[in-house]
């Protein structure tokens, strides 16, 4: 076994689990609603892939041959598990299952499916997303539960108990139909923003399996609003998310410096992704129910119109964000409704929004509340203030390039 090879098999192992996690689990769980038992098995195919694929090559169809061993290693563990008779039904559906993996071309993609499995009224409401994130995405317990502010064994009980419920209810594997949507999209859209939210911080990261949440996320996104294109929430969640990716490339400047969004540059935005953002919109708000994520793509509508004359419409934005917060009463809408008001109506009217939201309390440890009070702080010559408010924001990011900016901003006070 060459270095070489076992990089090369390591590579090929490492992509299948990334692009494919979700499909795979999803094709291996579709009979038996087993999720718990389809991961497990798929996760001793991916370490038998990093100890043959070096030795024998990695094969034509790697998704094929994990499915294969995948199934194989799943009629052994039901072999010693159970007693023949007991289990000779079983064997023998999983035996023609996988004799039909290993002659058929591509898998069926079956992630949108498990996706409303994950969102079965027998889940609980709190666990649907987290566990679409596990399922869908490969995102571990402990990732997602530093998402959802719950401790990493807490977010693993909760888990395993939802994929147990699944196998117990017999939720089947299938999209529902029109008349079920509306009951079951709310979560499936959650759970694909909370995806792509996930990836958009993990932008910049060093593991390249985070930046590359943010991309699924939207192609789940595209799938949903295919799917039901009569629901302007889903176009509204896809419009989102198209136009926060489109300003990727400008979160950082030239020498990898943070570059906040009213001081990027608009030439470096993807006008491609904003205009399709914007015939989504569109769309979306000519069905006349508007909703959480048609006010938020529409808040980013109104910062993309930067691109035509380098002004932003302020006031626009606050009222769309009184909207939001009226319809969700979020703390973290309220700070960013206080940043917005703030612009346009003075930085008195923003520290006012901010006292409010805080004096409810919950705001000690989100950073985004501290840098967005030291901003207002400074410019309302509140040097104390800001100074203490930078601290405990800098305090609190975790993004080397998002700390220096708020280092620098720290040193501008004097």
């Amino acid at each position: 076994m060459t270095p070489e090879a076992e990089d090369a098999a390591h590579a090929a192992a490492t992509r299948v689990a990334r692009e494919s996690y979700g499909k795979l689990v999803a094709f291996l769980a579709a009979r038996d609603r087993d999720i718990a038992s389809a991961e497990d098995v798929l996760s001793d195919a991916l370490a038998a892939a990093l100890a043959e694929w070096p030795r024998r090559g990695v094969p034509a169809n790697p998704e094929g041959w994990l499915i294969v061993t995948a199934r194989r290693r799943k009629i052994d563990a039901m072999r010693r598990g159970r007693v023949a008779d007991e289990a000779s039904q079983t064997l023998r559906l999983v035996a023609e299952e996988l004799q039909a993996a290993e002659d058929a071309g591509p898998l069926p993609d079956r992630r949108l499916a498990l996706m409303f499995v994950c969102a079965h009224p027998a889940i609980d409401e709190a666990v649907r997303a987290p566990l679409m994130l596990q399922t869908i995405l490969g995102l571990d317990a402990a990732a997602i539960a530093s998402a959802f502010l719950v401790s990493p064994a807490t977010m693993g009980q909760r888990l395993s108990r939802a994929k147990a419920k699944i196998r117990l209810a017999g939720a089947p594997f299938r999209i529902p139909e029109r008349e079920e949507l509306p009951e079951r999209l709310d979560a499936v859209l959650e759970a694909i923003y909370a995806a792509f939210a996930y990836g958009w911080e993990q932008a910049f990261a060093d593991d390249p399996r985070g930046r590359n949440l943010a991309e699924e996320a939207i192609w789940l996104g595209r799938l949903i609003a295919a799917l039901a294109f009569d629901e302007p929430e889903a176009l509204g969640l896809l419009a989102l998310m198209l136009y926060a990716d489109s300003r990727r490339a400008a979160r950082r400047d030239d020498a990898g410096r943070y570059a906040p969004l009213a001081e990027q540059d608009v030439s470096r935005w993807n006008l491609a992704a904003i205009d399709e953002a914007e015939l989504l919109l569109r769309t979306a708000s000519a069905k006349t129910r508007p909703g959480r994520f048609q006010l938020e793509a529409a808040i980013q509508s109104a910062h993309a119109a930067r691109r035509h004359g380098g002004a932003t419409d302020w006031p626009a934005i606050a009222a769309l964000y009184d909207a939001l917060y009226a319809l969700t009463g979020s703390k973290v809408v309220a700070v960013n409704r206080a940043v917005a008001s703030a612009e346009a109506y003075g930085e008195a009217r923003g520290l006012a929004l901010l006292d409010a939201v805080a004096a409810e309390g919950a705001l000690e440890t989100y950073q985004s509340y501290w840098a967005a009070r030291a901003a207002l702080c400074a410019r309302a010559g509140r040097k104390e203030e800001a100074a203490d408010a930078y601290r405990h924001a800098i305090g609190l990011e975790f993004d080397p390039a998002t700390r220096a900016f708020l280092i620098d901003r720290l040193a501008e006070l004097g």
